[in-house]
């Protein structure tokens, strides 16, 4: 059953390529940008760059360079009025107060030459010592707990936080005071290398990807550490030893693998449906996806899980205003295998880009990253997006515009458990800034009954 659904993939993709003929662009004219975005859309080779000044409530304040390239040729172009660029090429640094570092390289060429495949290139090398671990069971939708105390909860993040911080006697292998401050933290170190290539069926819309992905992780958790304190009966700031971490202690009972890291190979499939109009920020269409990854002994991987994802979008402008859409997502994804590794629960991988699940700018805003995990999980997002204003400085083009959104979601440790029950909910406002339309800013303030949580960064949620 694992490898039945990438086997099934690759050759139904096989069978199809072969089958088709290209013998004009008719496959990609459903994909044809409106008229307004098309007459301000640039010609020729530019570079956008802008110092990565990003905040996010987990990483902290970041600050590096992201920077883009973009070949969009001539206006005359065949391709020009049906694709966000020609070729794009990413390269991200960024540095983060919590000493987290990335860098990302990432190529992206759609429709190669007028044909019907798209390539993407990505590397990433990145060490994060700010993930968070809650636990990863549907239980995590409970309040929060103490990873040494689960008889004690607290209803808002600040609460759980400044009781984590608080002194409390060492237990066994622990030093005779302790605090908790990291037990739900740990650092990953990650190197990836990722090579996908899709194909356009038919009239374009929908079209079949392969890809392969191999990656070397390793786990640090912060037992011992010297980390914050809070004096029980002074209130005064200290510091004191790390107590167990909730993920060593989880991975010791046996509940959890993957916490000794290595090498993971992965073969990658979806089937995608797909007639957006411009897709760094669409006016109009639909999305679609199946995702699949799997991962064995078989292709050098020293994990077997398989991962399936099904991920819905839709895009529809209101004829309010010069340029209002609303815009939907909904997203459903499980993971089979009885031993596969704690950290492939953080996300769900999609060939639009991962998405942490669930917490984080990327899913709920209003909680942490990674705040509930579980085997299963299903979610949804809806925005507004609301055009301001427009202007033009020098031959750099500006859009502002505002997106209240809404989102929902939940987990469970069985896929034919999910339903709406238990479901947690956040909502906000965001600002988005398109520059030259592709490069679109990001700032999102997420509310919950947990916490308020502000997020900045390049590129829309969904």
């Amino acid at each position: 059953m694992k490898r039945s659904i990438a086997t099934l993939f690759i050759l139904f993709s096989i069978t199809i390529v072969k089958a088709q003929e290209i013998d004009s662009l008719s496959f990609i004219k459903s994909k044809r940008m409106s008229d307004d975005d098309l007459a301000k859309k640039r010609e020729g080779t530019f570079f956008t760059g802008i110092p990565d000044f990003s905040s996010d409530p987990v990483t902290g304040f970041g600050f590096g360079l992201r920077t883009n390239t973009y070949w969009n040729g001539n206006r005359d172009n065949p391709l020009f009025p049906y694709t966000p660029y020609l070729a794009k090429l990413k390269a991200n640094a960024a540095y983060y107060t919590s000493n987290a570092r990335e860098l990302v390289l990432s190529l992206d060429v759609p429709y190669y030459k007028g044909t019907r495949w798209r390539f993407k290139i990505d590397f990433k090398a990145q060490q994060n010592p700010a993930n968070l671990y809650f636990g990863l069971t549907e239980s995590t939708l409970g309040q929060l707990r103490l990873p040494s105390d689960e008889n004690t909860t607290f209803s808002t993040y600040r609460e759980f936080d400044r009781a984590r911080k608080t002194l409390r006697p060492g237990g066994v292998g622990e030093a005779d005071f302790v605090t908790d401050a990291l037990s739900n933290r740990f650092r990953e170190t990650e190197y990836m290398l990722n090579l996908k290539a899709d194909y356009a069926l038919g009239n374009g819309k929908w079209r079949i990807m392969g890809g392969y992905e191999i990656q070397h992780l390793s786990y640090t958790t912060f037992e011992g550490m010297e980390a914050e304190a809070i004096d029980p009966i002074t209130g005064q700031n200290t510091t004191a030893p790390n107590g167990i971490s909730l993920l060593r202690r989880d991975f010791e009972d046996g509940l959890i693998s993957g916490v000794d890291g290595g090498w993971v190979s992965i073969i990658q499939t979806a089937l995608i449906f797909d007639t957006r109009d411009f897709e760094p920020d669409p006016t109009k269409g639909y999305y679609f996806e199946i995702a699949n990854e799997y991962s064995s002994k078989y292709i050098g991987s020293q994990f077997d899980f398989n991962k399936l994802f099904i991920q819905g979008r839709a895009y529809q402008k209101l004829p309010i205003g010069k340029r209002t859409v609303l815009a939907g997502r909904f997203g459903a994804g499980n993971i089979f295998g009885n031993n596969a590794p704690f950290f492939e629960f953080q996300d769900q991988w999609s060939p639009e880009g991962s998405i942490n699940a669930l917490g984080g700018r990327q899913s709920l805003r209003g909680y942490r990253a990674n705040r509930f995990l579980a085997r299963s999980m299903w979610f949804t997002n809806v925005e507004l997006r609301v055009r301001l204003a427009e202007t033009q400085i020098g031959k750099q083009r500006f859009a502002f515009a505002v997106a209240p959104f809404f989102d929902a979601g939940t987990v469970r440790d069985r896929w034919q458990d999910l339903n709406f029950k238990n479901i947690k909910t956040s909502y906000g406002g965001g600002l988005r800034i398109a520059w030259n339309q592709s490069t679109i800013l990001s700032f999102d303030y997420g509310h919950s009954k947990e916490d308020r949580l502000f997020y900045f960064g390049i590129g829309q949620a969904f």
